[in-house]
């Protein structure tokens, strides 16, 4: 066992990124079933529809699992009862000052990590007494820091200021990777866009295609100006950028994106005008696959990298 393992009562230190419009019950489950952690992502829920996911969860399997939480959203108050009426064990929060809630759910003996993008959050959501801290590098699909710093470099930061259980996310999707972040002071790590492409991803089978034929240099953050996000480049990417060249303002900006963009594109399957989030490492995901199967691959991986190391020739 090591920090993380011994953390969330798991058999292995892989946690199932909580990605909205793709982690539903089945897919946090299923991993949780695997020896990960699965993730049930609340952003892309209603109140009630959160409920229903985290009951059907609870019936799915009887391993660890977790809800996570971007606090930038509406209903907190809402979403926060239905998990500690529901009885959630674990809690992922982003995206929002972790003082606000991490104090309310320690009381009701739910274990909570804060997902950061830089080492000065990192240590604002130490004191806040969060239990591990997840720091994200900007490869990372969907909505980033704007620091920009990637993981590689963003780990062993993040490492020398804390000293709560560390979880490196961007950029990871084999057990290669998974073994350079531990190696770089990481105790797990977590992963969103391989498991998007998985059977049991909640997205459209558009965009679960769309991700295996992703080429290096295929996706770009952008919209800064808003909430940085990285996308695949499609047409309302294209669309975005021509309106930075023609120096948008934010409210342009805006008046592009409108509602529900990210629903349209992975949930929904416009793959023309939808928003399609997906990290860097999509380039070395090839094929839709039980997460079950991602769970296994990426130890297989990771025991063989060991011995590749273990018998490298100085």
């Amino acid at each position: 066992m090591n920090k993380i393992t011994e953390l969330f009562k798991i058999k292995y230190p892989i946690i199932q990124g909580g990605m909205i419009w793709n982690s539903g019950y089945k897919l946090a489950s299923a991993v949780s079933n695997a020896g990960g952690l699965g993730l049930i992502g609340a952003g892309s829920m209603y109140p009630e529809v959160l409920r229903e996911h985290i009951q059907k969860c609870k019936k799915a399997t009887s391993k660890p699992f977790g809800v996570n939480v971007p606090m930038l959203y509406p209903n907190m108050e809402e979403i926060m009862k239905i998990i500690v009426d529901e009885g959630v064990k674990i809690v992922f929060t982003s995206a929002g000052n972790p003082k606000i809630w991490t104090s309310h759910l320690k009381e009701n003996g739910i274990t909570v990590v804060h997902v950061v993008s830089s080492s000065v959050f990192a240590l604002k959501a130490q004191d806040a007494g969060v239990d591990a801290i997840v720091a994200e590098g900007f490869e990372a699909g969907g909505h980033n820091g704007r620091e920009e710093t990637t993981t590689f470099t963003l780990i062993p930061m993040v490492k020398e200021k804390i000293n709560i259980p560390l979880i490196a996310a961007g950029g990871i999707a084999t057990g290669r990777g998974m073994l350079a972040a531990m190696v770089l002071g990481a105790d797990g790590v977590q992963v969103g866009s391989r498991f998007a492409a998985s059977e049991e991803s909640s997205a459209h089978e558009n965009f679960k295609e769309t991700i295996v034929n992703v080429k290096e240099g295929d996706t770009q953050l952008t919209l800064k100006e808003l909430a940085p996000v990285r996308l695949i480049k499609n047409k309302f990417y294209q669309d975005v950028q021509h309106l930075y060249e023609k120096c948008a303002t934010k409210e342009d900006l805006i008046s592009l994106l409108g509602r529900a963009r990210a629903k349209l594109g992975m949930f929904e399957g416009d793959l023309i005008e939808g928003e399609l989030e997906i990290g860097q490492v999509a380039g070395l995901i090839h094929e839709i696959k039980p997460a079950g199967a991602i769970v296994e691959e990426m130890i297989a991986d990771f025991e063989k990298a060991i011995r590749e190391v273990m018998n490298f020739d100085f």
